[in-house]
């Protein structure tokens, strides 16, 4: 990594939930300023699809509040993987960007199922919705095909919003390289399902995720009152953010796991030889354009529903309800998001919570969530210490109930800013690593013995 060059980075991070710009000093890391808002998809048009021009106006307005105080030296950009921009020959949407929890009509996903290359070719499983980037672009193309005419170019969704700041277009490796079918990352170029689709002339040139795409462009400039030429960095997949700073520091092998909307496991060190597609395991690309095993389940969408259920809780008197909940059984079953994860044919339910405490329900959700990822490293053969970041960095619950489940150590490094700093450090900043919480494996008594029921349970 270079010296820093820049005293403070603006971060434009869109989730597939929330959208925030944050602020973050290159000297300590630290998140000097946010502003975010809900990514709240459209439901009308020809399909379900985010509100571009909704999270452009926020872009925008907090680019210039921030602008003002704190200040910022460049931007950085990290997006959600599952999700492409088509753009006409002007540099506008030829197609709304489509939201990737859509789901297609049964003879076109038959369709793309033929088409798609092997897992053997991208590593890449078959996702249901859209969360395969090639069964969105083969959607609209054959379901739209007069509109799929006017695409000129095809870019990877963090590069579009790069490309609006810039007028640069790029696409890029970790986007490329996130189970889109897209991608071979054995070979380090498009898979066969690149020309099946008819879309090489339409991809746009790749880029490093560590490049400068050039200076934000005058007439955004002056709307947001840069006193200066700001660069803009091509950015880069918010897991794959998530995970470079520990690339950075860390000797392998070790596991982050990256908790969101979605809990991605990184097995960093591993190998492909092993994984399993039809368990939600696959390889994503780091943005040194090296595979990474890794494994997902959407725990992040899953425990605000069991939390919206559940109710507000004392987290002290759930964990001390840990004991109860082991000792009578009570568990909870995948899948609540239902279709994907280690577990997708599933169908969720309670065993013996019939006449239990919310505190009880509680502890049994961090339960699940424990051993939902702990299922997920096995998958990946994840060694080493396993580093928690993310929202579940502040669940004690459920980082304890890990360490004892995987018998090694876990770290949690609480905050929200993982994407963000990860992004941060496209601009050549050196890594600040905050305060880790060690959570070494405890023993909990009759936790080994639960884990068997649960998996007895589930056949």
């Amino acid at each position: 990594m270079n010296a820093p060059s820049y005293r403070r980075i603006a971060v434009l991070d869109i989730g597939k939930t929330n959208a925030k710009v944050v602020v973050l000093d290159s000297g300590t890391g630290a998140e000097i300023a946010v502003l975010k808002r809900p990514n709240i998809a459209i439901k009308t048009g020809p399909y379900p699809h985010y509100d571009i021009e909704a999270l452009w106006s926020f872009a925008l307005d907090a680019l210039k509040n921030l602008a003002r105080e704190p200040g910022f030296d460049a931007i950085s950009i990290t997006t959600h993987g599952a999700a492409a921009a088509l753009i006409d020959e002007d540099g506008r949407l030829a197609m709304p960007v489509i939201d990737y929890e859509h789901e297609y009509p049964q003879e076109i996903r038959d369709a793309y199922t033929r088409l798609r290359p092997s897992f053997d070719e991208t590593f890449s499983p078959r996702l249901p919705m859209g969360l395969n980037v090639g069964a969105q672009l083969h959607y609209q193309k054959t379901a739209f095909p007069e509109e799929f005419a006017r695409v000129a170019d095809i870019l990877t969704y963090a590069q579009y919003w790069a490309a609006r700041l810039t007028g640069v277009a790029a696409n890029e490796l970790t986007s490329l390289g996130c189970h889109t079918d897209l991608w071979n990352p054995k070979v380090g170029s498009y898979s066969s399902l690149v020309d099946r689709l008819g879309l090489r002339d339409l991809m746009a040139p790749i880029r490093s995720a560590f490049d400068a795409l050039g200076p934000v462009l005058p007439d955004i400039a002056a709307e947001l009152g840069l006193a200066a030429p700001v660069p803009v960095y091509c950015g880069i997949h918010d897991s794959n953010a998530s995970l470079l700073p520990h690339l950075v520091h860390r000797e392998a092998p070790f596991a982050v796991v990256s908790t969101g909307t979605w809990v991605i496991s990184f097995g960093v060190g591993g190998d492909l030889d092993h994984l399993d597609p039809k368990r939600d395991a696959l390889a994503n690309v780091d943005a040194y354009g090296r595979a990474v095993p890794s494994s997902r389940f959407m725990g992040g969408r899953e425990f605000e529903i069991l939390s919206a259920e559940i109710g507000n809780v004392d987290e002290k008197e759930a964990q001390a309800a840990i004991g109860a909940v082991i000792a009578k059984g009570m568990m909870l079953l995948p899948n609540i998001a239902p279709g994907s994860g280690p577990f997708p044919d599933k169908a969720s339910r309670w065993v013996g919570a019939e006449e239990a405490s919310p505190e009880e329900r509680h502890a049994a959700a961090c339960l699940y969530l424990a051993l939902m990822t702990d299922a997920c490293l096995g998958l990946i053969g994840a060694k080493g210490p396993v580093i928690v970041e993310g929202p579940f960095a502040l669940n004690e619950t459920y980082l304890k109930l890990l360490a004892a489940l995987v018998g090694r150590e876990v770290l949690a490094l609480p905050g929200t800013t993982g994407t963000s700093q990860g992004a941060a450090l496209l601009t050549g900043v050196r890594p600040v690593w905050g305060v880790e919480t060690q959570f070494p494996p405890a023993d909990i008594q009759g936790l080994a013995a639960y884990r068997h029921r649960w998996y007895t349970a589930m056949e």
